[in-house]
Order: C-alpha cells, then structure tokens, then sequence
C-alpha cells in the first residue's frame, strides 16, 4: 500500500534524521540492475529502460553527497553484458557515453573509469577517458564509473600487471613466488589506494553479487533491494543505510 505523499515524506525525513553520520559507509557501491525489466514491464525498449536509469544516477550521487558518502561505485556495464545482442549492446554504449559526459559535465564529482577498457570500442573508451580527464581536479564526491568492468578479469589484470612490473625490475617468478601476497596485488587493481566497499547495494531483487568489486567486497556488508533500478527511490537509499548502520560489523574478528 502506498502512503500519502504527506506521510511518505514525514517517513522519509525520519529516516534520514535516525541516521548517525558516524555509523555510515565511506564506500558504497551499487550495481545498477533491472533496467530491462524496467523497459519490459513498461511496455517500452530496452533502451528506454537504459535512459530511465542513466537518469537515476545523478540522484543517487545527490543522496550520498548529502549524508556524507566518500565514493561511490557504479557498476554500469559487466564483461558478460558485452555479449548482448549488437544493435542492444551498440546503444547501451551510447547511453553510458552520454551519462557519464553529462556527470563531468556538472563539475561536481571526480570520475574515475574502471573496467577493461581495451574491451570496448575505441570511441567509446575514449570519451570515458576525456570524462574523467575533465574532472581530475574537482574536489568533490569521488564516482568510479564501472564499465566493462568483471571480477575475475580485475583480478587476472592486477596479477598480470604485477607480473609485468616484477620482470621489469628484474625479479624473477621463482623469487617473486616467495614474496607475494595480498597487498601486492592490491596495489595493481582497478581502485588501487582506494579504501574498500562498506556497503553493496544491488537493485531488481536479484541476491548474488555477480564478481562486483569481487576482492574489495571480503567484508562488505550487502542490501538488496526489489525496486528495479530506474525505481530506486531516496527512501530505498536511506533504508539500506539504516540496514548497514545497524549491523555488527565485526570484520573477520
């Protein structure tokens, strides 16, 4: 049942004031999912469902600047996505070039692009680069804009681009394979220096996490939400923070 708009923002407003800034994420990242069934259900393309969430993402980045949210990733296109049918997959492309030219083009994010970027089309990966380029010195929110991004790839890109910078500097694997652990290959991820995910919020019901920052995430707390993506609403935004602020977050101790 749905409340009057004078209740829902009375309950919403609630929300918002129950929340101790102390007991928030620094780091959320969102898989932005349902954006087909959106479409599907609306009786409309799958583009039209696209669009509808590309709009939503500026919304979101307002609702995490206001309780105070440090970064946020954005998962907006997976390794497996890029196997959609061409002409679906060729205007997806569009879509995300648009939205993410028109975050930078607000000044009031820092964009960083993760992904394989060598997976997509040349002007594509080019246009997300200028973004971020464009933004590189705005003091505000940072948003990694995951695109052509996948878990596993990640990960075999760190361990090759370790491999990579060990044989340069003249140490073999033998050695290499004495040394190794886990800071190492963190330091050659896609959001190397960046603190992990506290909280992964995914959209549409689905309750897997798809390898999204599959490393960072080890001790991430997860929210998933029915609302399909271009539905997510403040209110869904602030009950999963109300979800995660009142957890034990006991980090594998």
């Amino acid at each position: 049942m749905l409340l009057p708009r004078p209740l829902y923002r009375l309950y919403e407003w609630r929300l918002a004031k129950g929340l101790a800034r102390e007991d928030l994420p620094r780091h959320v990242g969102v898989i932005l999912d349902g954006n087909r069934r959106w479409a599907k259900e609306a009786g409309t393309s799958a583009a039209s469902g696209h669009r509808a969430g590309a709009d939503k993402i500026s919304e979101l980045l307002g609702w995490s600047e206001e309780v105070g949210v440090e970064l946020v990733t954005l998962w907006m296109l997976s390794t497996d996505n890029l196997s959609r049918p061409p002409a679906e997959l060729g205007q997806l492309m569009g879509i995300i070039e648009q939205s993410v030219e028109q975050l930078a083009r607000t000044g009031r994010w820092r964009l960083q692009v993760v992904g394989a970027l060598d997976l997509l089309p040349y002007e594509t990966a080019e246009r997300l680069h200028q973004a971020q380029a464009r933004t590189a010195e705005v003091d505000g929110l940072h948003v990694n804009v995951a695109v052509g991004y996948g878990g596993r790839r990640e990960i075999a890109d760190a361990v090759r681009s370790l491999l990579a910078e060990k044989a340069r500097d003249g140490i073999s694997i033998e050695q290499l394979a004495q040394t190794l652990d886990v800071e190492q290959i963190a330091e050659h991820l896609y959001t190397r220096g960046q603190p992990d995910p506290d909280l992964v919020i995914r959209t549409s019901g689905e309750q897997r996490l798809s390898g999204f920052l599959l490393w960072q995430s080890v001790h991430a707390e997860y929210y998933f939400c029915e609302a399909y993506w271009p539905d997510f609403r403040r209110v869904d935004f602030l009950r999963a923070l109300r979800s995660y602020a009142a957890r034990e977050r006991r980090l594998g101790r």
